[in-house]
């Protein structure tokens, strides 16, 4: 009996931390208009639903992989490469949009006297985020604890 409410809580707890996330990442979609964005720079306004099922293909798909434990039996580089190059695109165009929609970096360099220097700014932001990014790949997860 107590393992059968344990279980039905633990199940409860999942569903509603994923009713969170998935609300959290339907509103940060929406806020910041990053599908209507994307279907405007890639000139594709009438083709805004690819973009929309696209989203959702890819979440519910990573999730049942999750779940279900799906395993790709790659050599490990490929994996690798292929993987850290989609994140990468996806962290960076989230970036992009965070970065666009709330007009960070022109706020910032005036705020802090450094408008000439906007590119430098940015080249900055981009090779620290690599570099930090290449730490943790190649030397951190490979530290013993």
């Amino acid at each position: 009996m107590v393992s059968a409410c344990g279980s039905l809580f633990v199940a409860l707890l999942g569903f509603a931390g994923g009713l969170g996330v998935g609300s959290a990442l339907a509103a940060l979609l929406i806020v910041l208009d990053i599908i209507p964005r994307l279907a405007q720079l890639g000139f594709a306004y009438r083709k805004s639903i690819w973009f929309e099922t696209a989203v959702v293909s890819g979440a519910v798909f990573w999730s049942l992989a999750d779940f279900l434990e799906w395993r790709l039996w790659l050599p490990h580089i490929v994996s690798m490469v292929t993987i850290g190059t989609f994140d990468g695109i996806f962290v960076g165009m989230l970036g992009a949009a965070l970065t666009e929609v709330m007009n960070v970096l022109p706020i910032l360099a005036k705020r802090v006297r450094l408008s000439r220097y906007l590119v430098s700014l940015v080249y900055a932001m981009v090779l620290g985020k690599v570099t930090g990014s290449l730490f943790d790949w190649l030397v951190f997860q490979y530290m013993d604890p």
